[in-house]
């Protein structure tokens, strides 16, 4: 009795006494990061969001909430006037002093990893699930993610039985001007073989290309990622701009990508399944049927 007795007790303090209870969720959410915001959405959470990043593009509601500006380049007084209880941002986030003001104004700030790999998206949508009170739906989100991915690579396993992998570089530019190749350890090689490609840069990061190089890379394909334009747009620059590019074996025929470019920044986000698809089929025409979903 002198037990149930004391449990009764407890229950009571816990709720009256706010220093014993659980912190309370975050309710108003800025998001520094495409990824990130996209995955908010996908938890359900959108209502909470209070304020994205530039990055943030996807869906296309987000484009209607307040911009705290580009990801790298916050302002702590853009971040404040939104009175969030919490802003999300991968180690790409930043500056350091801007974070440490926020902090410092008693919003708490969220770090999570924009490494391309599994493992990273797993820890995030954790993260995440803990945050936004959803950690069995964050949970399963991830075990769907996982497994789009491994049925996708298995098909292309079966079509690499009869068919080599193309030569591939992809392309970071803005409005044609300056592109860069994605090298080793970057979010667009990590594409490029995930979608059955072989990346053709061995370099490490991203690096700006003569013509030269790309004269002696002659890629098979060539995906694009133009930050100011879209489509057939970015496609008249890219070639405008680069003219050894309209001599490679990919321009002459007709292998040329364009690919959403925030795809390529914070992170892995839930379209990613979606356009490795299609860069699969681009990489492998022959084999569309085999690779469809």
């Amino acid at each position: 009795m002198r037990r149930y007795a004391s449990l009764i007790a407890l229950c009571i303090g816990l709720v009256f006494n706010p220093a014993h209870a659980a912190d309370p969720l975050p309710q108003r959410w800025v998001s520094a990061g495409g990824a990130l915001s996209e995955w908010i959405v996908e938890l359900g959470a959108e209502s909470r969001l209070v304020g994205v990043d530039t990055t943030s593009q996807h869906p296309e509601s987000l484009k209607a909430l307040p911009s705290i500006g580009y990801q790298r380049q916050l302002s702590a007084e853009g971040v404040l006037s939104l009175r969030p209880d919490v802003l999300v941002g991968t180690e790409e986030m930043g500056p350091p002093p801007v974070l440490a003001q926020i902090r410092g104004a008693g919003v708490r700030v969220e770090l999570f990893s924009s490494r391309a790999d599994l493992e990273a998206v797993q820890g995030n949508l954790k993260h995440l699930g803990e945050l936004l009170g959803k950690p069995e739906q964050a949970e399963q989100r991830f075990a769907d993610y996982r497994q789009q991915l491994e049925t996708l690579r298995t098909r292309i396993k079966a079509v690499q039985g009869t068919e080599q992998a193309p030569g591939v570089i992809l392309l970071v530019g803005h409005a044609g001007g300056k592109p860069m190749i994605a090298g080793t350890d970057t979010a667009g090689a990590w594409l490029v073989e995930q979608a059955g490609g072989r990346n053709l840069a061995t370099h490490q990061g991203y690096k700006n290309f003569s013509g030269e190089a790309l004269a002696a890379l002659n890629p098979q394909v060539v995906v694009f990622a133009d930050r100011a334009l879209t489509g057939d747009a970015a496609l008249q620059a890219l070639l405008k701009e680069n003219p050894a590019l309209a001599a490679s074996r990919a321009a002459k025929e007709k292998r040329l990508i364009d690919l959403d470019p925030t795809l390529l920044v914070g992170g892995l986000g839930p379209r990613l399944p979606a356009s490795l698809q299609a860069l699969a089929q681009a990489f492998y025409p022959t084999a569309k049927a085999q690779l469809a979903p």
